[in-house]
């Protein structure tokens, strides 16, 4: 059967020859949204804790998170290679020298293929893209630029502390050097309509970026936006709502685009809302039975090119 999406995990799978995963690791860095630089109270929807996995601690070693996190995902799934993920917080956010010796300590197995790093498309320079492309030479590395929405308006209210054009200018930069590009997109915004919702996938189509991560709008402890939702509850997609948001927003994206995740995920212990009574599993289930309902396939509504 033709696969209804480009999915990521394939395309690993079909680059290696072999079952690759990620493994997330905390290296202790801290966001400029968080610390002063730019605000103290941090993007609006952003708890760290409700996506860090057990092994990523920031008080263990990255070569111990590592190990641990490729023994489980070996056990679980049958992993045979890795890439080393610097997913919590910003991955960049530090002078080159501190940089390069975790970078290094990651890469130091024979079973780890590449780097990811997730960061904020204000915390990159030349430096650091001349280093990564030196690497990419001979490792498979990604730098994963938050975003969340393609509107200033909404990157203002959910206080990202940038804008689409710094992001623009990130990825930008990063083209033509052999690194990949990724972006995470929040769908489900109250305040965004479902034509705007759905027009980021015509925009996005056209930057270059090479995986997307989906992620529905979640309400989770210990946030700004939980304090907004608990004094002023806004409407949040039911799961058949954001099957069909997403079947809608993937007919209309570029194919060539990796989906790297269709929704967000929490701890049930962090999650508030909104509360779809299934796991993991059953929403990934859903979403993709209703895409097959739907006879739905990624680039089947994209306008071509300068239209």
């Amino acid at each position: 059967m033709q696969p209804r999406y480009n999915a990521y995990g394939r395309f690993l799978k079909e680059r290696f020859g072999c079952r690759v995963y990620k493994v997330s690791i905390d290296a202790g860095f801290t966001c400029p949204n968080r610390d002063g630089s730019l605000s103290v109270g941090g993007c609006t929807y952003c708890n760290n804790d409700s996506f860090r996995p057990k092994n990523a601690s920031r008080l263990r070693p990255v070569s111990e998170q590592l190990r641990e996190g490729m023994d489980y995902l070996r056990g679980r799934f049958g992993a045979r290679k890795f890439i080393a993920y610097f997913q919590p917080f910003t991955n960049t956010y530090a002078p080159l020298e501190t940089l390069v010796p975790l970078y290094e300590a990651a890469l130091d197995h024979p079973d780890v293929v590449g780097l990811a790093l997730g960061t904020r498309p204000d915390c990159i320079d030349e430096e650091k893209l001349a280093w990564l492309e030196n690497l990419a030479r001979t490792r498979f590395v990604t730098v994963e630029y938050g975003l969340q929405s393609v509107y200033d308006e909404t990157l203002l209210r959910i206080n990202r502390g940038h804008d689409f054009g710094c992001w623009q200018r990130a990825v930008a930069g990063t083209r033509g050097r052999g690194i990949w590009t990724g972006a995470h997109l929040i769908l489900g915004f109250p305040w965004e309509t479902r034509e705007a919702i759905l027009a980021e996938a015509d925009i996005l189509s056209g930057q270059g970026v090479n995986f997307l991560k989906l992620h529905h709008l979640h309400v989770v402890r210990g946030t700004a936006l939980a304090r907004e939702y608990a004094e002023r509850p806004f409407p949040l997609p039911s799961l058949g709502e954001y099957a069909e948001l997403v079947a809608d927003f993937l007919e209309r994206l570029s194919p060539d685009i990796q989906i790297e995740r269709l929704f967000g995920t929490a701890p049930e212990q962090e999650l508030i809302a909104p509360l779809w009574g299934v796991g993991r599993a059953g929403i990934q289930r859903f979403i993709e039975r209703t895409l097959a309902d739907r006879g739905s396939r990624q680039g089947m509504r994209r306008s071509p090119p300068g239209r």
